[in-house]
């Protein structure tokens, strides 16, 4: 068992979230389904009750534990992208399974959950500070899905 593992707080569909992330992100899996031995306040004896997976290699937990508490925004992944196409790809996954975009570069999968889907080049923009950071910045601000060549015209100075 790690030291430390995220646990994120699902209704009942912490194994169908956790099979979605496994098929949608590298080094991600689902290991272990612990069914519940007895009945619980989200559900009843033999259901599942914790789903053990890894996100990009972070360990994680799901725990199906009823409608007492939802997902916010103070907790998110962020997944650092390459290029447009793996940008495309985990944003759209995201979004075209029931979720909802944001802006900045967020969006929420249909269980609620955060992800900042981040290309390489914006952090790298950020991280220089200055009027690079500036126009990156303000580039960002006007988007919701990150497009990769407006950061960089944004970066060069011709946005």
């Amino acid at each position: 068992m790690n030291k430390n593992t995220i646990c994120l707080w699902y209704d009942s569909e912490a194994e169908e979230a956790a099979q979605f992330y496994a098929r949608t992100f590298p080094d991600s899996a689902v290991g272990a389904v612990h069914r519940a031995p007895g009945d619980f306040p989200g559900g009843k004896a033999g259901q599942v009750l914790t789903v053990e997976f890894t996100v990009c290699g972070i360990p994680c937990i799901g725990l199906n534990g009823g409608k007492a508490f939802t997902h916010s925004e103070a907790f998110s992944f962020q997944i650092a992208t390459d290029d447009q196409a793996e940008t495309d790809r985990y944003w759209n996954a995201i979004v075209e399974n029931g979720g909802q975009e944001s802006a900045c570069g967020w969006c929420k999968d249909k269980w609620g959950l955060s992800w900042q889907i981040t290309p390489r080049v914006l952090t790298k923009a950020m991280s220089q500070g200055g009027e690079v950071a500036q126009r990156a910045f303000a580039a960002m601000m006007e988007m919701r899905k990150i497009d990769v060549s407006r950061i960089e015209a944004a970066v060069r100075g011709a946005a």
